[in-house]
């Protein structure tokens, strides 16, 4: 599909993704670059990628395909750093899990003929780091594209069967939407772990001990690393301000029929929560 494709940044998302192009037989050769030297050691040592470059606007020189494996705060500063160097009609993506201000800031970068369209693979852990990077992460799950008005079509078609090559199934939006949804799919809950770890850290540490795989379902994604996820929310903070408004109005209802000890009620809301939850992908 490419003669060369770049990743910059080979964490979890981006490590896993150079071995899904190898293993797909997708580029003709990747290259990858990553800040930390211990880790460019280490894609050195891995059989995934073909070249490792020290300085990121080297990397992304000779490439069809940049990916943008970064934290969202870095993202545009990367793009920054590379933008002399990229070729004439490059297509530039990202992984970003907030999308409205990185295709609002990234655009104006490029020249003319060359692209950004926003991407957002939903296949992420509470893991992260490339030790935990495997080929299979992208598969059967969720990628939602941003383009913006005036991208051309044939940019985006190429885009979406990127990520279907990698397994994905794609979706399309604007970044305003899409910034919308996954405040509430993702962001909101990877809150409402967190607060439920924080309320039960104050209790005794013996409770822990006495909990069984309900807590550790619930919290899981509590996890997740809190500068990556301090960055996430604060990027995306009127829309996670919305959902946790949302939620909270939600809660008062539960709060007031158990209060109130309407059964009926209460158990009307359970069986709701469960045939949302029945429907989602297991």
């Amino acid at each position: 599909m490419f003669e060369q494709i770049t990743i910059l940044g080979t964490g979890l998302l981006g490590a896993s993704l150079a071995m899904a192009i190898k293993e797909r037989g997708i580029s003709q050769r990747t290259v990858v670059w990553s800040r930390s030297a211990g880790t460019r050691d280490r894609c050195r040592q891995a059989d995934w990628c073909d070249l490792v470059c020290p300085e990121a606007k080297d990397a992304v020189a000779g490439s069809d395909l940049v990916v943008i494996c970064a934290p969202v705060k870095a993202i545009v500063p990367l793009l920054n750093t590379i933008a002399t160097s990229l070729e004439e009609n490059v297509l530039v993506t990202d992984v970003g899990s907030t999308k409205q201000n990185i295709c609002l800031n990234a655009e104006p970068i490029l020249k003319a003929n060359q692209t950004f369209i926003g991407s957002h693979p939903m296949a992420g852990s509470e893991q992260s780091g490339m030790l935990h990077a495997h080929a299979k992460l992208f598969e059967s799950a969720a990628c939602i594209l941003t383009p913006t008005p005036g991208v051309p079509s044939e940019k985006t078609t190429r885009l979406h069967n990127f990520w279907e090559a990698m397994g994905m199934i794609t979706h399309e939006m604007s970044p305003q939407q899409h910034d919308e949804i996954v405040a509430h799919i993702s962001h909101l809950p990877h809150l409402l772990a967190t607060t439920l770890c924080n309320s039960l850290a104050k209790k005794s540490p013996s409770w822990a001990t006495l909990a069984g795989g309900g807590l550790r379902d619930t919290t899981r994604i509590a996890a997740g690393d809190p500068v990556l996820w301090q960055q996430i929310l604060s990027d995306n903070r009127d829309a996670v301000l919305l959902a946790l408004q949302g939620f909270e109005e939600e809660l008062a209802i539960i709060r007031n029929i158990l209060g109130a000890e309407e059964d009926c009620a209460l158990e009307d809301a359970l069986d709701t929560g469960k045939s949302y939850r029945d429907k989602l992908r297991s």
